[in-house]
């Protein structure tokens, strides 16, 4: 059931909200304000230790997933900066804009689609400046910063950042630093046809950094000046891309399952035809249930791009592009399939649904909370801790040797902790997301077996020494 607000009767029982994440993130390590020591730089985020493999487990294990494990999908890893004219071709120097409003009161900045959205609970993309002004002033809509009624009339914002290649800025050629990962697979197509042995259908695959220069940063790492993609460009025959657009909406759902992200929170929308991208015959995106006022965001999306930036490319550089099937024995521009995976949001949306608090009782016997991260064991940045019972040789030695033994067996970052209580060092895991906990305790010294904690029972179970490191293998598969 979904109120006018956006929010459902599911989202009422949740104990996270964005202020807990960021917090969390900075206290343990995940997530750092970027040039803290400076005051912050507006919407710039550095991953700290925990959080940099965080992020590194979703982006291998989704290209384990797309790539490794696929014969129809090869891998690209492109430059930022492309020549000028590619961002013309893609509609990027023309059309990449975002509507700004400003207050004339107090000056801030804001994006009018995004008010109007948020204030007013209207879909407005594919609408024109002009209708957004409207809408702002036809519902007196008034500025969240100060609260006057003094907002402009709408106007265009390119979001691309430039810069400039050469000595001087008044003689070297602008560039731009790219604003999404696509476009150098549909430039690199002709090579990749000719030299990876691919026929259509395939797909071309790449993570990589984009920057978009956004008027309303805001909500943690949701939405960002620079971050991360993780995209596919799926070629197929135009009479084929249909079928292939529900397979891939398959596959996304597959890929969200798979990291654990609970349904529950999940939705896709469909675009209404007024709002689809000029390259766009069709366009969903994968939506998200954020805590408190954020509600219902995209997390990400996937469209059919028909052959427009072929075509566009095509027309734009002189090359040829059509791709001759053997099999038919005909030439044609294929259809392209996108779907797009955003890395922050994917990271932003594993802590959110992990995180979770549980009344317990302390050591003492006073009522406490435990927070947990629940973490898929695929993505936790630690797979297991290796903890001696307390810091005495006799236990400190074997936990050392079992910690350099799993490290070289499994090959995964393992977390070893022997200072304080083991019942907070335990606590400290199970808010990091660490899936398992090894216990060396005096017991182990004569049965050469070690105690398993799960975190997210905390049940415990004995198991040797030697079968620790097959049966770790298992869990994180």
């Amino acid at each position: 059931m979904e109120s006018a607000r956006g929010m459902t009767t599911v989202e009422t029982a949740r104990l996270v909200t964005m202020d807990k994440i960021a917090a969390l993130c900075k206290r343990r390590g995940f997530v750092f304000p970027g040039s803290d020591i400076y005051g912050g730089l507006a919407n710039t985020w550095d991953y700290g230790p925990l959080g940099v493999e965080l992020k590194r487990n979703v982006k291998e294990h989704w290209w384990r997933t797309f790539v490794h494990r696929r014969r129809d999908i090869v891998g690209l890893d492109a430059g930022i900066l492309m020549h000028p004219r590619v961002w013309e071709a893609s509609g990027h120097v023309a059309g990449f804009n975002d509507p700004l409003v400003d207050c004339r009161t107090c000056r801030s900045r804001f994006r009018a689609d995004h008010l109007i959205e948020e204030r007013l609970g209207l879909q407005v993309e594919g609408k024109t400046p002009t209708e957004m002004s409207r809408l702002l002033q036809e519902n007196g809509v008034k500025c969240p910063v100060c609260g006057n009624a003094t907002l402009t009339d709408a106007r265009q914002f390119n979001m691309m950042f430039s810069t400039t290649i050469g000595p001087l800025a008044e003689t070297g050629v602008e560039v731009y630093l790219r604003p999404e990962t696509a476009q150098a697979m549909f430039v690199q197509f002709k090579n990749i046809v000719s030299t990876g042995r691919v026929k259509v259908p395939f797909g071309i695959a790449q993570i990589g950094k984009v920057f978009r220069n956004e008027i309303t940063p805001g909500n943690f790492i949701f939405r960002l000046l620079e971050f991360e993609q993780m995209e596919i460009e799926f070629f197929v025959k135009p009479d084929e891309a249909a079928e292939t657009f529900e397979v891939w909406l398959s596959a996304m759902w597959e890929w969200l399952r798979s990291i654990g992200i609970g349904e529950q929170f999940l939705r896709v929308r469909e675009h209404d035809a007024d709002e689809l991208s000029h390259y766009s015959s069709r366009t969903i995106d994968f939506e998200y249930l954020f805590p408190g006022s954020m509600g219902w965001r995209e997390l990400y999306g996937l469209a059919n791009r028909t052959d427009f930036d072929l075509a566009q490319h095509q027309a734009f550089s002189g090359e040829d592009l059509h791709y001759f099937d053997q099999g038919e024995n005909r030439k044609y521009l294929p259809y392209v399939i996108e779907p797009t995976f955003g890395v922050d949001r994917t990271c932003l949306i594993l802590l959110i649904d992990a995180y979770d608090e549980e009344e317990t009782i302390d050591v003492n016997g006073k009522p406490d909370i435990r927070v947990v991260l629940r973490l898929h064991p695929r993505v936790a940045p630690f797979k297991a801790a290796v903890l001696p019972l307390m810091k005495k040789p006799e236990l400190a030695e074997p936990a050392q040797e079992l910690y350099q033994t799993l490290s070289d067996e499994t090959g995964v970052l393992l977390d070893y902790d022997e200072t304080g209580n083991i019942g907070k060092r335990y606590r400290r895991q199970d808010e990091i997301g660490t899936p398992f906990c090894i216990t060396v305790d005096f017991d182990t010294i004569d049965d050469h077996c070690v105690t398993v904690r799960h975190r997210d029972d905390m049940s415990q179970e004995r198991i040797a020494i030697a079968d620790v490191s097959s049966w770790l293998r298992e869990q994180i598969v």
